[in-house]
């Protein structure tokens, strides 16, 4: 099961490591591995939010996500994405970026840094909509009860998360905003504008996609009301595949979304190791590859089912990631901060989710069968 799930991961870890120890000597291999550590760290979180949304797919799109998805992941978000930002922020066309990136690694490292608060409020604001979303929904399982029950009263008025939202974009672009070191000057009007778009890009995909699964949903029962009531019949399930498909779809933008948020403070980050595009590519995108090998394996394993209060866990990271994304567009913060808040957030989780099984019975958790998790990829 372990070598099935993370097989790819340790080839590609392999290759990874010796291509750089061939390129660039034991620097450039010790500083691949860090990155990797990095990316690991920075996005662990990530994966048990993937594997929440991954579960509900069917083993064709599991596959798309471990394919195109990974290609995204590792040579869109952590090579390609970096030469765009240079590429719209110095107003220079794709192969002058690129030659940038090449030719003078600290302008190119320069530049993207002076981008970081329109990154920040872009990846802050779609992600704190996910924890808000998270925190105002109401549960069958909480964690934190003191405060998950009253936000879960709130919750009750369906525009409270954009107005919070708002309110601390707005808090952003008064505060840290105005006088910021990356690139220096007043960014209010630039993180704004970003934090909007990033609101709207989470209302846009997010909503089309949970509108294609409650579609999905439906279909399913009706058409299990329709095998009981004629069974012979078999009507309703290919209106049930075809919603599937498209519901699925807008789930896999929403995930990799939800990865390109993720990934930018990895990516940042890196320019403290290195400024070189191709040993960040590298490196990032083997951490990247045991963020996807690891959602795989927590979906195969039922973890989410079994520890229950994972997904909390994990929510509160995020939550926690995009405030700290915020204040970094004035503030400088470690990343093995951030890193280890993350950690410490699903760690404490899963220690709750084993008490939790301990006091129902059921210590040995990780037998759970459903379909979509025997579906496997």
């Amino acid at each position: 099961m372990l070598l099935k799930t993370f097989g790819w991961s340790f080839a590609v870890t392999v290759a990874g490591l010796a291509l750089a120890g061939v390129l660039w000597g034991w620097q450039g291999l010790a500083i691949v591995g860090i990155l990797s550590i990095l990316e690991i760290s920075l996005s662990f979180d990530n994966a048990v939010i993937n594997a929440g949304i991954l579960r509900k797919m069917n083993a064709f799109w599991q596959k798309i996500f471990l394919t195109v998805g990974i290609l995204i992941a590792v040579f869109g978000m952590r090579l390609v994405f970096p030469v765009v930002i240079v590429a719209i922020t110095a107003k220079l066309g794709p192969i002058e970026a690129v030659n940038l990136a090449i030719t003078d690694k600290p302008q190119y490292e320069h530049l993207v840094t002076a981008a970081h608060p329109a990154i920040a409020s872009f990846g802050g604001m779609f992600l704190l909509m996910i924890f808000l979303d998270f925190i105002f929904e109401e549960r069958d399982y909480k964690w934190l009860s003191w405060i998950e029950k009253p936000m879960a009263k709130l919750g009750k008025l369906d525009t409270l998360s954009i107005i919070i939202a708002l309110v601390a974009l707005l808090v952003a672009a008064m505060t840290v905003a105005t006088d910021v070191a990356h690139g220096g000057g007043d960014k209010s009007a630039t993180v704004l504008l970003s934090g909007v778009a990033g609101l709207l890009t989470y209302l846009i995909v997010g909503g089309v996609s949970g509108y294609f699964e409650d579609k999905l949903e439906d279909a399913e029962d009706e058409a299990e009301d329709g095998e009981e009531r004629a069974p012979a019949k078999g009507k309703g399930t290919g209106a049930a595949v075809g919603l599937a498909g498209k519901a699925a779809f807008f789930m896999f933008l929403y995930l990799e979304v939800i990865d390109a948020s993720f990934s930018f403070d990895g990516v940042i980050g890196a320019f403290a190791i290195t400024n070189d595009i191709f040993e960040m590519a590298l490196g990032l995108g083997i951490g990247a590859m045991y963020i996807r090998s690891l959602t795989v394996f927590l979906v195969r394993k039922g973890t989410l089912d079994d520890y229950v209060y994972l997904e909390h866990g994990a929510h509160y990271a995020i939550g926690a990631l995009a405030v700290i994304l915020l204040v970094t567009i004035k503030y400088e913060i470690n990343e093995v901060i951030t890193g280890l808040v993350g950690v410490v957030l699903i760690a404490l989780s899963f220690w709750s989710s084993v008490r939790k099984n301990r006091a129902e019975g059921r210590p040995g958790a990780g037998s759970s069968s459903k379909p979509e998790v025997s579906s496997g990829v």
